[in-house]
């Protein structure tokens, strides 16, 4: 769900800011979008309630990313018994005019799938920026 529209405390609309800033610290060029999802109908039917999702956009297609923009979903988990939402892991994609060219889970094997793939230096930034999200959302 658009990270604007999950933004419905201090705590979390805090928390969205610190993983927007920690982005834009490994990457300064992006810019950051708190609406990546359009409020179509089909579009509404497709996203996840239980995610927060942040889009990054470069000003032209980012060669060490292998994209020009960078879609961030942060997904949760609420325990029934006892109602803790916890953050269970990152799912990241990278896309150009062609559309996705990978793909990058926390959840699976965090390893990159696709077409193309981030220059090795660059997967690593973002592994460690999904454990910094992880981290964040996760802190007491």
């Amino acid at each position: 769900m658009n990270a604007a529209e999950q933004a419905t405390n201090l705590e979390l609309t805090s928390k969205i800011a610190t993983v927007v800033n920690l982005f834009k610290s490994e990457f300064p060029d992006a810019r950051s979008d708190l609406k990546p999802w359009t409020n179509d109908p089909d579009t509404r039917e497709l996203v996840d309630p239980d995610s927060i999702d942040i889009g990054f956009h470069f000003p032209g297609v980012s060669r060490s990313l292998q994209s020009r923009s960078i879609l961030i979903q942060i997904r949760f988990h609420e325990d029934p018994l006892n109602g803790d939402r916890a953050c269970i892991g990152v799912e990241a994609a990278g896309f150009d005019h062609r559309g996705k060219q990978w793909h990058l889970s926390t959840i699976e094997n965090w390893s990159f799938v696709g077409a193309v793939q981030p220059s090795p230096e660059v997967g690593e930034k973002l592994k460690s920026f999904c454990r910094e999200i992880i981290r964040v959302f996760n802190q007491g």
